[in-house]
């Protein structure tokens, strides 16, 4: 009884944390995604994401964030292989090269890539100093995509090291010795034991990707409309507190279930393993 008085007492500021910054925010945005501006029931600001605009923008972000997440898992996945194989004995140090570009400020990161890719900015001088035609490729989707690309990598490199890290170096050499080639090893062993860290790292990209909407802002020059932009118009522009909550909480759905198939996925795998 005793311990458990001490372990409640050490969680309830975790729990009032929640309390506070998590379920209450919700519950008033719920408050404001069922209600008018009349305060009157309603599920208008719900339905309204059957609008052709708000369509189009969810389909796009949906696009967006899909294409943001394979590019930074075909990226990943060998420079994370690459890590391990070099088998550096300090792992914190790995963690800290890559989380140490997160220490900047991001809207200085992104900002920094509006002057990189600008009609006169340092990509197009290199092109054009070597001879090659210049990109024009700002305020477009392939821009946003490369600074979401550019700023979602690490939560793609870092769980899929952790899981190779822990690939038993005897698996991949017994394998050897029983005749298997590398392409044999790396897709039927390598690939099928690190599966926990692709699947984590999915999430980690594809769920900021898809609600994303500063990077469009700032790369897509208000002309790439995600539906992340949408909301955040409703909240600041509109001041439609309304439409921006039920939006707000059709993308939180849709992000539930995006994560529940990934670990609905990953759970009937593990099963197929084990039989």
């Amino acid at each position: 009884m005793n311990n458990r008085f001490k372990t409640s007492f050490l969680a309830a500021p975790y729990a009032l944390w929640v309390l506070i910054c998590t379920i209450l925010p919700l519950l008033y945005i719920l408050g404001y995604a069922l209600t008018s501006s009349t305060g009157s029931f309603t599920l208008a600001n719900l339905t309204a994401i059957a609008d052709p605009v708000h369509l189009k923008s969810l389909w796009l972000s949906i696009k967006v964030a899909f294409l943001t997440t394979v590019i930074c898992l075909v990226i990943a996945y060998p420079v994370a292989l690459i890590l391990h194989n070099l088998k550096i004995t300090n792992k914190g140090f790995i963690v800290f090269m890559f989380i140490l570009p997160m220490w900047m400020n991001f809207m200085l990161r992104i900002l920094a890539w509006q002057i990189i890719l600008s009609n006169n900015g340092i990509l197009n001088s290199i092109l054009s100093a070597v001879g090659l035609p210049t990109l024009h490729i700002l305020y477009t989707k392939s821009a946003v995509t490369l600074g979401m690309v550019y700023d979602f990598l690490p939560y793609m490199i870092l769980p899929i090291y952790n899981a190779l890290s822990k690939i038993n170096d005897q698996v991949i050499e017994a394998a050897a010795d029983l005749g298997a080639n590398w392409l044999t090893t790396f897709t039927k062993i390598t690939i099928p034991l690190s599966k926990d860290g692709i699947i984590s790292g999915i999430i980690m990209v594809f769920v900021p990707a898809l609600s994303s909407f500063v990077v469009s802002n700032l790369l897509g020059g208000g002309k790439v409309l995600l539906i992340g932009n949408v909301i955040e118009q409703e909240f600041t522009l509109a001041r439609n507190w309304n439409l921006g909550s039920g939006l707000s909480i059709i993308l939180m759905i849709f992000v539930i279930l995006s994560m529940s198939i990934m670990n609905k996925v990953d759970d009937s795998e593990n099963g197929g393993m084990l039989v």
